[in-house]
């Protein structure tokens, strides 16, 4: 897999080290909130979970495949689907 392709893809990310990694602005703090709630929907669906961290209405969001040591496929699909909810949300 190509790391640095797949980030020319997803802008928003970037790469610290077997992570990426996003900062998401909402609106306010309930957008934030909705933001996670269905970042969280679709993380189950895909049993991948990023770590996020919420202050305010700021989320800082990190994504790796633990069990395989680093980056995958999983990675970049799952933060293509954040950037789909963040536009949604105004974020």
């Amino acid at each position: 897999m190509d790391v640095e392709q797949k980030l020319r893809e997803l802008p928003a990310w970037r790469r610290e080290g077997d992570e990426i990694r996003r900062t998401i602005t909402a609106p306010d703090f309930p957008a934030a909130i909705r933001v996670v709630d269905e970042i969280a929907a679709e993380a189950e669906a895909l049993n991948h979970h990023p770590d996020i961290d919420i202050r305010w209405r700021t989320l800082h969001l990190a994504l790796t495949t633990h069990d395989q040591g680093g980056l995958t496929e999983l990675d970049f699909t799952l933060a293509a689907r954040i950037d789909a909810i963040a536009a949604k949300h105004g974020a």
